[in-house]
């Protein structure tokens, strides 16, 4: 079996929590929440991850959808309420693969205009050697350029380096890159795989 020397984590709902309601909650009413993150929220954040500027999305929410852009400066004027602390049991595991001499990376999709959010929200991101953030390469996944991109800049041998996401649409880009790639669900399936693929783990 080929030795794994490299991880690579997501970061949202791998490595921090993330949940856009806290942000809204007590702001705006149940049933504007409900439709607002029903609608394009995920969409528009899709854009903004991929290097969009807030406040062009902005201006464009005010002439087609004013309800939407008054939520959204809502969300992103509270999105550090959106983090929720570190993903249970990660950590842990982040601080043992570190200890076994593993490279530890990241590959996010989020905006660079709130990513310095990330790390005071959970720590263990500071753990990462680098992190290649979607918002500032105009990239964001499953675009395989972006795969592409992490590949070359860390100059990774894929078939020993593992990816990790909660994303399968991401998952199956890893894997067309021809990274391991495991499905995140929590840190003891992660374990369980990592165990799998040779990782000596508790």
């Amino acid at each position: 079996m080929t030795e794994i020397d490299t991880m690579v984590f997501d970061l949202g709902q791998v490595l921090v929590r993330w949940d856009p309601r806290p942000a809204l909650d007590g702001l705006h009413s149940a049933d504007e929440i409900d439709a607002f993150l029903t609608g394009r929220f995920f969409t528009d954040n899709h854009g903004l991850d991929a290097g969009r500027e807030f406040e062009e999305l902005e201006r464009e929410l005010l002439e087609q959808a004013p309800q939407d852009a008054a939520i959204w400066r809502t969300y992103w004027d509270g999105f550090a309420r959106s983090l929720g602390g570190p993903v249970p049991g990660m950590p842990e595991l982040v601080g043992e693969l570190k200890s076994a001499g593993l490279r530890l990376l990241g590959l996010t999709n989020w905006s660079a205009q709130t990513f310095h959010h990330a790390i005071p929200s959970a720590p263990v991101i500071g753990e990462l050697e680098d992190i290649l953030v979607s918002g500032r390469e105009g990239l964001a996944k499953p675009d395989p350029a972006i795969f592409t991109l992490l590949i070359e800049r860390f100059d990774l041998t894929p078939s020993t380096t593992v990816f990790t996401d909660d994303s399968p649409a991401n998952i199956a880009a890893a894997e067309a890159a021809g990274l391991h790639a495991v499905h995140f669900t929590d840190a003891a399936e992660l374990r369980v795989h990592l165990r799998a693929l040779g990782l000596r783990l508790a």
